[in-house]
């Protein structure tokens, strides 16, 4: 028998405990949430991870999502869309040490990251595609706090997200 998920009493309550499994939230929430089938790899520290969603849209340009994690993060969590290239990565150990001193809860990114051992190494939830040693350009091209669409999920600014190595889910 597993034992029972640690979380607050009430399950739709948008603060949740950080080790909440994705697939028994799932089953109490069901048809409430969106799952995303894109099986992305677990790079962090923290395996699980949750908070209120800001977003990011870039293509290999991680100028914004720098900047973003520079700010106060108050245990949310970004979600960056980049487009799922992995020609360069959008974020590495410095930008995820500078999320992790402005308390973000974590990060999922549709690409690619850089310097994994860093970040496996630091308390921050981390969910990419892969990793690339390349950096990207710095330009600043994109946008913040948009809707964002990955694989079929919407993702909007201020809805809750939960990471654990199963899954991603996201609150409709």
């Amino acid at each position: 028998m597993k034992p029972a998920p640690t979380r607050r009493a009430n399950p739709r309550s948008t603060v949740t405990a950080p080790d909440v499994n994705t697939a028994d939230l799932y089953d109490e929430r069901g048809e409430e949430l969106d799952s995303i089938a894109v099986q992305f790899q677990s790079l962090g520290g923290r395996t699980h991870f949750s908070g209120p969603v800001r977003t990011v849209q870039c293509f290999e340009d991680n100028a914004l999502v720098k900047s973003v994690l520079a700010t106060p993060g108050n245990g949310s969590v970004l979600v960056v869309d980049g487009g799922g290239s992995l020609r360069t990565a959008l974020m590495g150990d410095m930008i995820a040490a500078s999320a992790v001193a402005n308390g973000w809860a974590g990060v999922v990114i549709n690409g690619a990251i850089r310097d994994r051992l860093a970040i496996a190494a630091l308390p921050l939830g981390v969910k990419a595609l892969g990793s690339n040693p390349r950096k990207s350009a710095k330009d600043g091209a994109g946008d913040v706090d948009v809707p964002l669409e990955i694989d079929g999920v919407a993702v909007r600014p201020g809805a809750m997200i939960w990471c654990d190595p199963d899954g991603i889910l996201v609150e409709r």
